[in-house]
């Protein structure tokens, strides 16, 4: 993997290479990469895992085993794009499993890192240049837990 442009560090107590395993495993293409050990004398105990660099639906992190001074919370979240609801259904299943769902496409997979998993044409509902229509589709999302492309559709027309 390249050594520039921004990459995404994830703080881990002890799982990072685990976690990395997951995520790649979720989207198809990606890969890990390199995978650093602590030496002799550093914070972690030596040879044990450091930081994996991994790459999932094209996008670079570093999983970082920090300890258990830092824990996600939902003031960052990763946001996976679907292009239909099969691709939401899959998303959400493989991110919740072992984690929490949380409203309106959001959930905490099992390391507690928040995803909002999202048909892209909801986007196109929420902000159709008719408020009334945009805001009968936002009311519907605000009921749902995953989110269900055809129901936000109907909520938009009306029915």
């Amino acid at each position: 993997m390249a050594d520039d442009g921004f990459v995404t560090c994830l703080w881990f107590d002890g799982k990072a290479e685990e976690a990395a395993e997951f995520y790649t495993s979720v989207f198809p293409g990606s890969k890990i990469g390199r995978v650093g050990r602590y030496p002799e004398g550093s914070p972690g105990p030596a040879g044990s895992v450091m930081v994996v660099e991994f790459e999932a639906n094209g996008q670079r992190f570093v999983a970082l085993n920090g300890g258990p001074q830092f824990v996600f919370n939902e003031a960052v979240s990763l946001q996976v794009m679907c292009d239909d609801q099969a691709e939401v259904d899959q998303y959400w299943a493989k991110l919740s499993d072992g984690g929490e769902e949380g409203p309106c496409g959001w959930l905490k997979d099992r390391y507690g890192l928040s995803w909002q998993v999202i048909p892209k044409a909801a986007v196109d509902l929420w902000s159709d240049a008719e408020p009334e229509k945009a805001a009968r589709a936002f009311e519907a999302m605000m009921t749902m837990k995953k989110l269900d492309l055809a129901a936000l559709q109907a909520a938009f027309e009306g029915r």
